[in-house]
């Protein structure tokens, strides 16, 4: 698959020519500044579409009604019928009607750390191209998940960071076996309670205002350790 040549933070707002070979969506709140946001700003390049609120999506849906984690068995679902994330802010998380996105192949996603200005090195807190990304990689799309990170400046950071991470759960087949490199990972280093993976992680916010910077959009959905 080639995905041809990406320019660090383009943020022109024409079309471009390479696009996934899948669906790529994301069920938007409209709760973040869409001049900061991730998702909007893939929006904008047309590497991502909306999805109404209780619009049906077959493929594999990051949200907090997961009920497992995402994994190499959900590479020919993504290949088939793409992959969602959902677009929210993180102050707001307990008003956004999870329930009423229709996905019946809801996933979480293992520990990861983010590489987005606002959250930089804080487990968990993930943006939506960050938390597309990791699904990307973890399924078999490496070279997408570059693709993707490649249009923010801060983008690779996000990669570098979580590589060792990353290779392990992609390397799992099912998602039994990302928990468990998870809980070693976890248990190796001895994090602290904070820094655990949970439903949903704490909410936070930002004052900072660049446009290469990211509101404080959610992971949506950490599996349990």
């Amino acid at each position: 698959m080639s995905l041809g040549e990406s320019r660090p933070d383009d943020e022109s707002d024409d079309v471009v020519s390479v696009k996934a070979p899948f669906p790529v969506a994301m069920w938007d709140f409209k709760h973040c500044d869409p001049k900061r946001c991730t998702g909007k700003k893939l929006e904008r390049m047309k590497l991502i579409r909306t999805l109404k609120i209780k619009q049906k999506f077959h493929g594999i849906a990051l949200t907090p009604m997961g009920q497992k984690c995402v994994s190499q068995a959900d590479r020919d679902i993504v290949e088939r019928y793409g992959a969602a994330v959902v677009d929210c802010s993180w102050a707001r998380l307990e008003e956004t009607p999870f329930h009423q996105m229709v996905a019946p192949q809801s996933r979480l996603l293992p520990y990861l750390v983010a590489a987005n200005p606002v959250n930089y090195g804080r487990p968990l807190k993930l943006s939506c191209v960050e938390a597309l990304a990791a699904l990307f990689y973890i399924t078999g799309f490496k070279e997408l998940a570059r693709f993707y990170m490649g249009k923010f400046g801060w983008g690779e950071s996000f990669l570098d960071l979580n590589e060792t991470l990353l290779d392990k759960y992609a390397a799992c087949q099912t998602s039994a076996e990302v928990v468990q490199a998870q809980n070693e990972y976890l248990a190796s280093n001895e994090l602290e309670t904070d820094d655990r993976p949970r439903d949903i992680p704490p909410s936070s916010s930002s004052d900072e205002s660049s446009e290469d910077e990211v509101d404080a959009e959610p992971a949506i959905g950490v599996q349990q350790s």
